[in-house]
């Protein structure tokens, strides 16, 4: 394709739906959503009871920010208000299948009734509601009995079981309703182990009473349902989730493609490029790749479509994109701060400097798979024309200002609560600085709505994935797991890491991600440090790199189908062409459990020394997937590139010398092959000049 590639100046105004989608379009993108991602099929049409769900969302934020600055109860007082909440205004506004979401009444009075067709919100789910504001605020205001001895000597009264019961079946019916079964089943299996583990053929325990175990995951401090994961969703993800809201107000996500593009547009398959650039940037702030994937790609996919580039790469490049931006700091799709507390020594702060290199590498991977496609279909960068005004950019500059705040806060030693509430505030005060940002006293209000509906989905896998914790913990699933998996490898390090990587993908299917770093690391990353010589948190990032990744991979890879259906390409297809692209990211986990200096636990001169190797690597594991180098390849050069760019991953100097020199041999072959190809094209044409004649 030429260089006169057209397609709609992403910074333009005059782009029409580039620049400003149509009604249409934002319709295609909710619809998209709500068929892919639970977390977006909440009902609208509310009636007067949007004024009740409205009122307690803007409470329900306000106390978060009230209890920022002053922390008026202690940590688990404080996750059981957090807990009421979110419960209670999960049950008004998802319904219970997605078949009632805004279903019409039938005319059948009582059918209607009892079904809940044609009610805003039907009666049964004010119930759950209310019960979910009971059982929780039970827990706040009998804080001070739980917790005495009275409890150790004389044991729960028959009405804290009956509340513990009803609390946890209510987060994992809330839980079905905004995350998805997936978790939901993967909590009941824990469960089941938890009560008939004395039945178990393998990994067998003692098991537990129905009543021990809902008191163990419901009224019980720091572990279950009130354990880390809620902590932390209460302290820290809920301010950073707000944090990400007001910065969309902003518009930062516009800023954020304008930027890529400026950025990349103009280089070979530039669109697809920019989609890497502008999903990675958006990912800083987002906490899910399927939302992420619909939010950049109903604007990248259709220019990269009408690039060249075909439906379902475009649809892969974006999803392969966007799930790597779970991994980019600061906000690590809130995982960060669960991780920050699961390694001991290691502040959040700390994390997140750590988490730049992987994903920088990560990125990279896709840049190679992009740049080596596009190659291989001649795509080349769209016209300068089509790209938007480096001025018009400079002028949104301040929209990065909050996120600079909060790096710079971040880094000086602040807390993230600290840091989370100056984002806030800078953000705050930049949506004044322009009238389509302006937030009005109903602007305002909207936007601590959207603050509280935002943070629901985590909220309850926080909760759910809490139940997966506190029963692996109880039972003493986590050590027995390990010693199993082991054994079955033989005590082999590269088929426990192989199996550890399986493990990790099929547990983060159709998991958002927060739930799917707090399962994976529960299950699987105690296998790794406990069991053989890997640093804390190399385990970690292993689990969480290939949790994330389970998005991407067949066969529920959910942002691979969000981007299929906003491309119009086939789903499965999809899935298979972003793992292809993010190929080369699969190999980075391994290189920084093989080479912790990755993750700044070792010299600056092993860590640049990885790098460098890592790099080579993986340009020649892209180049062997995309079959093209300097030139297009035969399959057994492309045999040959991808095993070359594995030897130089390995971590051993003599086995990546000889990686390098495979590719380093097939880059002068393809060259010596181009040069006689170009030779004889010139020798044709100098026998049919009419010089000859």
């Amino acid at each position: 394709m030429s260089d006169e590639t057209t397609a709609p100046r992403p910074g333009d105004s005059s782009a029409g739906a580039a620049a400003a989608p149509t009604v249409a379009a934002d319709q295609a993108r909710e619809k998209v959503l709500r068929d892919v991602d639970s977390s977006s099929r909440f009902r609208t049409d509310l009636g007067w009871w949007a004024w009740v769900i409205g009122g307690v969302s803007v409470v329900f934020t306000l106390y978060h920010l009230y209890a920022a600055l002053e922390r008026p109860f202690n940590t688990w007082m404080h996750s059981s208000l957090h807990l009421a909440g979110a419960t209670a205004l999960i049950f008004f506004l998802y319904p219970a299948s997605k078949g009632l979401l805004d279903a019409p009444a039938t005319g059948n009075r009582v059918a209607d009734f009892l079904i809940g067709r044609g009610s805003r919100v039907p009666w049964y789910d004010v119930l759950l509601g209310l019960a979910g504001l009971f059982c929780n605020l039970y827990v706040f205001f009998d804080y001070s009995r739980l917790v005495s001895n009275s409890v150790q000597i004389l044991g729960y009264s028959p009405l804290d079981f009956v509340v513990a019961i009803l609390g946890v079946l209510l987060i994992l019916e809330a839980t079905r309703r905004c995350v998805g079964l997936p978790i939901v089943i993967i909590a009941g299996v824990a469960l089941l182990y938890g009560l008939f583990g004395n039945h178990s053929p393998v990994f067998r325990h003692s098991g537990l009473s129905v009543e021990d175990l809902a008191t163990n995951m419901f009224l019980s401090n720091g572990t279950g349902i009130f354990g880390t994961p809620v902590q932390v969703s209460a302290n820290f993800i809920f301010l950073f989730l707000f944090f990400a809201v007001m910065l969309v107000h902003t518009n930062i996500g516009q800023f954020f493609n304008d930027l890529a593009f400026r950025l990349t547009g103009r280089y070979t398959g530039g669109p697809a490029k920019a989609a890497v650039v502008a999903s990675g940037l958006q990912g800083m702030v987002s906490g899910s790749s399927v939302a992420n994937t619909v939010a950049s790609g109903s604007f990248t996919i259709p220019l990269m479509k009408k690039a060249g580039f075909k439906p379902h790469f475009a649809a892969a490049t974006e999803a392969t994109a966007s799930t790597g931006g779970q991994i980019m700091p600061p906000i690590m799709g809130a995982a960060a701060f669960i991780m920050a507390q699961n390694v001991p020594d290691l502040e959040y702060n700390g994390l997140i400097v750590i988490a730049i290199i992987p994903a920088l590498l990560y990125f990279l991977g896709a840049f190679l798979s992009i740049h080596f496609e596009a190659k291989m279909s001649g795509i080349l960068g769209m016209a300068k024309s089509a790209l938007p005004d480096g001025r018009d950019l400079l002028k949104r500059l301040d929209l990065l200002l909050p996120l600079v705040v909060i790096v710079l806060t971040l880094l000086s030693g602040m807390s993230p609560i600290r840091a989370a509430l100056f984002g806030i505030g800078t953000a705050f005060i930049l949506s004044f600085l322009r009238k389509m940002t302006r937030l009005s006293p109903r602007a305002l209000v909207d936007v601590l709505i959207a603050g509280a509906r935002t943070a629901l989905p985590v909220i309850a896998a926080c909760a759910t994935a809490g139940i997966v914790a506190g029963t692996v913990t109880v039972t003493g699933l986590g050590g027995q797991l390990g010693k199993g998996l082991v054994d079955l490898a033989g005590g082999n390090f590269f088929i426990v890491l192989f199996m550890v990587m399986i493990a990790c993908l099929v547990l983060g299917m159709g998991l958002p991600t927060t739930a799917n770093y707090v399962v994976t690391a529960t299950v699987a990353a105690p296998i790794l440090y406990n069991n053989f010589d890997v640093p804390l948190i190399a385990a970690h990032m292993f689990v969480f790199f290939f949790g994330i990744l389970a998005d991407i991979t067949p066969p529920v890879c959910l942002a691979a189908y969000a981007g299929a259906g906003i491309a119009g390409a086939n789903p499965m297809k999809a899935g298979v062409t972003a793992v292809r692209i993010a190929i080369a990211g699969f190999l980075i986990p391994y290189v920084f459990i093989l080479q912790p200096a990755l993750l700044l636990q070792g010299t600056w001169q092993e860590m640049v020394s990885a790098l460098v190797t890592l790099c080579l690597g993986m340009v020649g594991v892209a180049a062997g997937m995309a079959g093209y180098f300097f030139g297009v390849t035969n399959v057994v050069e492309r045999v040959l590139l991808v095993a070359g760019g594995i030897a130089l991953v390995y971590p051993a100097m003599w086995i990546s010398l000889i990686g390098l020199a495979v590719l380093v041999g097939i880059a002068i072959v393809q060259k010596l092959r181009k040069a006689e190809t170009s030779e004889q094209i010139a020798h044709r044409s100098g026998d049919r000049s009419p010089q000859g004649v």
